[in-house]
C-alpha cells in the first residue's frame, strides 16, 4: 500500500531554497541549450563632470579599439548566464580554465577576438581585489615567451600567451592560446571581472590565435553554427544593485523562448570575417530618415563589448538635429551632444530589414542634472581598416542578436514578452561556477612562438570527446512556475523556481 504524503509549505519553501543552491551549475541536457550568466553592475551616483570625463574615456577606447590594426563528433549547444555590470555599461560571464578548472568573470566581446586574463603575478592597482590566473595552479598549462599587448584608449594590458583548457558553456577547448597578462592598466577591470574573451573573428586577433568560439564552430561542435545574445536593462532602475542578472548568451543553438518571429538575418558584406559587420541601410530620428554616407562609411561593427553607438560625425549631427533643443557637447563631452531630459527619443536603425527602435531608455546614456542628458550616439574617428560605425549595448538591449558563423551573418528579432519582463528585475544575480559536466571537448592545435613571433592556432580535425548523454545537449533550463518559459536567468524564490531538468 502506498501511503499518501502531506508536505507542509515550511518544508517546500526549504526545498525550493535547496534546489536553487544545488543545482545552478549547468549540466549536459537532450533539449535545450546550455546558458552562461551577464551580470551588470551599478555605479553609485555620479557628478556631470565625473560623467563627462567616462564619456571621454569611452569615446578613447572605441576609437583605439577600431583603430589601426594591431570528422564525425556529437553536437551540441549551451547557454550561460550573463552578468550586467555599472547600470548597463557592460556584460560579463565566466570561463573556467584549467586542470582543476578554476572560474573567472570575463567581459564578453563581439568587437575583438583575443581571450586574456590577469596574472597572479600582476601588481598593478587595475588586479588588486580581482580573481587572478595562476599558472601554477594548473597542471595542463604550458607557458611560453611569446609576448601579448593589447592597447585601448584609456590603457593597455600586456603579458605573455600560453594554453590551457578553457571551458564555457558545456564545452571545453584544449590547448587554447590565451594570454596571461602582468601588466593591466587602470580602469581596464572592475571587480569582479578578471579578464576578457573576444568573440569576433581569428583575423583581427592581436595573438593571431584561433579564438574560443571559433575553434568549436569549425570543428562541427554546435548543433548550429551560431551563438547568441540576450541583454537586460537597468539602467533606467534607480534601485538597481552594482550587479545584476544580463541575460543569456546561448553557443549553438537560438532560445525560442527569448524571441517572437523570425530572425532578420543580413549577410556580412562580401563575407569579411573580421568584426561581426553589417551595412546600416537606414536611420530614423524623431520619425524622419535621416541620410547616412553609403558604402565602406555605412559598415558597422555589432559589438557587445562596446556600450554605446558610435558614428561619423555628419550623420551623428542629423540624428540630433531633429531632437529639439540637443547641443553638441564640449570639454570632455566633445563628440558627444546634450538634449533635454524630458524629450522622447525615438530612433531606430535597418541594416538591410527590418527597423528595430531603440528605447528612449537606452538613448538616455547619462543624466548631468535634472533638466540635461546625454544622448548614446557619439561621434568615433576609426581606423581606416576598421568599420565607420559601432553599434553597441545601447543598440543590443532592444534585440535578440544571433552571430551566425555559416553562412557568416547577422540577424536580429524581436523580444519575447517574457524576455522584456526581466529588465529590472529583483533577481539572483549569477557568479562564476565550474559546470559539474562538459558536453564536447575540442582540441586547438596550438604553436606558440619562442621568441617574439605570433601565436597560431589551427582548430583540430581529432574528433570530440563527448558526454554519455543520448543527445550530447549541455543544457541549463529555468523553468518559471507562472509563465511556463525557459527564463535567462534564476530569480528570487518568491517568484519563480529554476531547476537543471
Amino acid at each position: 500500500m502506498v501511503s499518501s504524503l502531506h508536505v507542509s509549505p515550511t518544508y517546500l519553501a526549504v526545498l525550493v531554497s535547496l534546489l536553487a543552491t544545488v543545482l545552478a551549475a549547468p549540466r549536459p541536457m537532450s533539449s535545450f541549450p546550455l546558458s552562461m550568466n551577464l551580470q551588470r553592475r551599478v555605479p553609485q551616483a555620479r557628478s556631470a563632470d565625473d560623467i563627462a570625463a567616462w564619456a571621454k574615456m569611452h569615446k578613447q577606447n572605441v576609437e583605439a579599439k577600431y583603430g589601426n590594426p594591431s570528422l564525425m563528433k556529437k553536437r551540441s549547444s549551451g547557454q550561460n548566464l550573463i552578468v550586467n555590470q555599472a547600470a548597463d555599461s557592460s556584460f560579463f560571464g565566466s570561463v573556467a580554465v584549467g586542470t582543476p578548472p578554476v572560474a573567472y568573470n570575463v567581459i564578453l566581446d563581439t568587437g575583438s577576438a583575443d581571450l586574456w586574463l590577469a596574472s597572479s603575478s600582476c601588481t598593478d592597482s587595475a588586479c588588486q581585489g580581482i580573481p587572478p590566473f595562476n599558472p601554477s595552479s594548473s597542471s595542463t598549462f604550458s607557458a611560453s615567451s611569446t609576448p601579448f599587448n593589447i592597447t585601448y584608449g584609456s590603457g593597455e594590458a600586456a603579458g605573455t600567451l600560453g594554453t590551457d583548457v578553457v571551458r564555457m558553456a558545456g564545452f571545453a577547448v584544449s590547448n587554447q592560446i590565451f594570454a596571461v597578462c602582468d601588466e593591466v592598466s587602470e580602469d581596464l577591470l572592475n571587480s569582479p571581472v578578471s579578464g576578457l574573451m573576444g568573440l569576433a573573428f581569428q583575423t583581427i586577433a592581436s595573438s593571431g590565435a584561433m579564438p574560443f568560439w571559433e575553434t568549436l564552430v569549425a570543428s562541427g561542435a554546435w548543433t548550429e553554427p551560431l551563438m547568441a545574445f540576450q541583454l537586460t536593462r537597468y539602467n533606467n532602475d534607480s534601485s538597481a544593485e552594482d550587479l545584476e542578472p544580463g541575460g543569456t548568451l546561448t553557443m549553438g543553438a537560438v532560445n525560442t523562448s527569448l524571441y517572437t518571429g523570425d530572425i532578420d538575418y543580413n549577410d556580412i558584406p562580401d563575407n569579411e570575417t573580421s568584426f561581426w559587420l553589417q551595412t546600416i541601410s537606414a536611420i530614423t530620428s524623431q520619425g524622419s530618415s535621416i541620410s547616412i554616407p553609403s558604402g565602406s562609411s555605412a559598415l558597422a561593427a555589432i559589438d557587445t563589448g562596446t556600450t554605446l553607438i558610435g558614428g561619423p560625425s555628419s550623420a551623428i549631427a542629423k540624428i540630433y538635429a531633429n531632437i529639439p533643443g540637443s547641443q553638441a557637447g564640449t570639454g570632455n563631452l566633445e563628440g558627444y551632444y546634450t538634449y533635454p531630459c524630458s524629450t522622447n527619443v525615438k530612433v531606430s536603425m535597418s541594416f538591410g530589414g527590418n527597423s528595430w527602435p531603440i528605447s528612449n531608455a537606452d538613448f538616455q546614456s547619462e543624466q548631468l542634472n535634472e533638466e540635461t542628458c546625454v544622448g548614446a550616439f557619439f561621434e568615433v574617428s576609426t581606423g581606416a581598416d576598421a568599420p565607420a560605425w559601432i553599434v553597441g549595448d545601447t543598440f543590443l538591449k532592444n534585440v535578440y542578436s544571433v552571430f551566425r558563423y555559416n553562412p557568416p551573418s547577422v540577424g536580429f528579432a524581436q523580444l519575447s514578452a517574457s524576455d522584456i519582463a526581466m529588465n529590472g528585475i529583483n533577481a539572483a544575480v549569477p557568479s562564476a561556477t565550474v559546470a559539474s559536466a562538459v558536453a564536447v571537448t575540442v582540441s586547438a592545435t596550438a604553436s606558440v612562438a619562442s621568441s617574439t613571433g605570433a601565436a597560431i592556432a589551427v582548430a583540430s580535425a581529432a574528433s570530440a570527446t563527448a558526454s554519455q548523454k543520448p543527445n550530447n545537449a549541455a543544457t541549463l533550463s529555468f523553468v518559471s512556475c507562472s509563465l511556463s518559459v525557459l527564463l535567462p536567468f534564476p530569480v528570487i524564490a518568491s517568484m519563480m523556481l529554476y531547476l537543471l531538468v
